[in-house]
């Protein structure tokens, strides 16, 4: 009897098509936060990136699978790490949503190499080395924990891109999406621009200004 031929290995799983100008963004959500969350969308947008966010991820399906569908069709990813300290409220908590959603995207980079390329953003020197010291030798984008700081550490990220916005451009993109985000909260009857309706139309003014 001929010896069967043993079948060629398949994949180990099927990965959703990747989009070439998307850029996943894991940043806090919250009030604090709100000036560079502008930024960052600002900013990529500036760029011609579709930022990209777990705000956009309704409820249903497990949670953690929609977020790693998120970060697989996204070309980039930009983790922001600069909220490390414990929030008041009580119980007392750091925050673990940054780091392990950028440990979701550092395995799928080690498995998948050449489908995503991903950036980490701090507002202090050499904290990350005590906060996450799984990163040294990568390389940390400072951005002060301000908006112009992000916009100058995209810059330094996004060196190889065709396209160069320059810090003006992307400040005043983002100097028009503060003055639009009151109507558009009121016109999406929000209260939090951390909402996935608000963060669509930030998206879409952005990247009709950036046009």
């Amino acid at each position: 009897m001929p010896r069967r031929k043993p079948a060629e290995p398949g994949p180990a799983f099927a990965l959703p098509v990747v989009e070439p100008f998307s850029a996943f963004l894991n940043i806090p959500y919250d009030d604090a936060f709100q000036d560079l969350y502008l930024a960052y969308v600002a900013g990529l947008s500036a760029f011609r990136l579709t930022p990209r966010a777990t705000l956009e991820i309704p409820g249903g399906e497990r949670r953690l699978d929609r977020i790693l569908r998120l970060i697989q069709t996204c070309r980039y990813s930009f983790h922001d790490l600069s909220r490390v300290e414990i929030e008041a409220h009580r119980p007392p908590t750091p925050r673990f949503n940054m780091p392990f959603e950028l440990g979701l995207t550092v395995a799928f980079d080690k498995l998948c190499p050449a489908q995503h390329t991903w950036f980490v953003f701090e507002s202090k020197h050499r904290r990350i080395l005590k906060s996450l010291s799984d990163l040294s030798g990568t390389d940390v984008y400072i951005h002060d924990g301000r908006p112009s700081g992000v916009f100058r550490e995209l810059c330094n990220a996004l060196v190889r891109s065709r396209r160069q916005p320059s810090v003006q451009q992307m400040g005043t993109i983002y100097r028009s999406l503060q003055s639009s985000l009151p109507v558009i909260l009121r016109r999406a009857g929000a209260k939090s621009p951390f909402e996935a309706r608000v963060f669509t139309e930030l998206v879409l003014v952005a990247q009709g200004l950036a046009r």
